[in-house]
């Protein structure tokens, strides 16, 4: 059971990150953004140097993990602003179906991009592999990164928690999030409050990326579309425009998932992923409004 029970918040782990980067960006938009899972693949391709086939075979295993970890940030949330710019930004003031579908659109564009550059065979990068060691807690077997996988997210939750409570561009986005055009006419600036949103955004991506990466060690062109699908579920039955509704949400289909997949008998496995999604249609039916409930519901930016 304890096995069980790390492996089941290990993956809600993975999972409440993804969705807290979803329910982020809604909370200041109103929209979903479903070409995150795209940029959680972009910094997983960030791990190969595909100028150089040698370096490329090898991955970036070698080099100090902080320059890893801020060179995969960098790319990201580069990545996620120049969305904002070119996708986003020219169509702030479209209904919330356009903009989804610019999404669509722009998940799309990445993934054919990196489909063009790096082919559609899937890639290994052995990064960290060290930390698949395993180790003994609570009597039960288990891996360090799974620790590692658990210490950094309550680490990039608290981190947000704390910076959306207690600086003052975490205080312009809850107030955008409350009521956007209310927050412009007493001194709250849009660009700065949608380039924060989507910054953050960008270094949760970029924490599932590397995340992911060490965990597999395999790269595929469509391997953030899963993540997204889960996250966005996650966001929903969490609650629209709560982070931590996003975040109970993400550990809640996480645990479910493991669950059935334990629990469950052998030739039933296969349908693991239908009986989560029935328990979230449950979920739903018993509570429309998510877990937590309310979210914002206040017109579009």
């Amino acid at each position: 059971m304890v096995q069980t029970l790390i492996n089941a918040i290990s993956l809600g782990s993975i999972y409440a990150l993804v969705a807290l980067g979803i329910g982020l960006l809604f909370g200041v938009l109103k929209v979903i953004n479903f070409a995150h899972g795209d940029f959680i693949t972009i910094g997983a391709f960030a791990l190969i140097i595909p100028s150089s086939q040698a370096a490329a075979e090898m991955g970036i295993g070698l080099m100090p993990w902080p320059l890893v970890i801020a060179g995969v940030a960098a790319v990201v949330v580069l990545t996620a602003l120049a969305a904002e710019f070119l996708v986003f930004r020219p169509l702030r003031g479209a209904d919330s179906a356009t903009v989804m579908i610019a999404s669509f659109a722009l998940g799309y564009f990445l993934q054919s991009s990196l489909l063009l550059v790096f082919g559609s065979r899937p890639k290994s990068v052995n990064l960290w592999s060290q930390l698949n060691v395993p180790v003994v807690l609570g009597g039960a077997e288990t891996s360090l990164l799974q620790i590692i996988i658990i210490a950094a997210t309550a680490l990039l939750i608290a981190g947000l928690g704390f910076l959306m409570r207690y600086t003052s561009v975490g205080l312009a986005m809850r107030a955008a999030a409350e009521n956007f055009r209310m927050a412009r006419l007493v001194g709250v600036r849009a660009n700065l409050v949608i380039g924060a949103a989507i910054a953050l955004s960008g270094i949760l991506a970029a924490a599932v990326s590397l995340l992911i990466v060490v965990q597999t060690g395999v790269l595929s062109y469509r391997m953030g579309v899963p993540l997204m699908i889960f996250g966005f579920v996650a966001t929903v039955i969490g609650g629209m425009g709560s982070l931590l509704g996003s975040a109970v949400g993400g550990f809640a289909v996480g645990i479910v998932s493991v669950l059935a997949q334990t629990f469950l008998p052998e030739s039933a496995r296969p349908f693991r992923d239908a009986v989560v999604f029935s328990v979230v249609f449950l979920v739903l039916m018993l509570r429309p409004k998510g877990l937590i409930g309310g979210g914002q519901r206040g017109e579009r930016i």
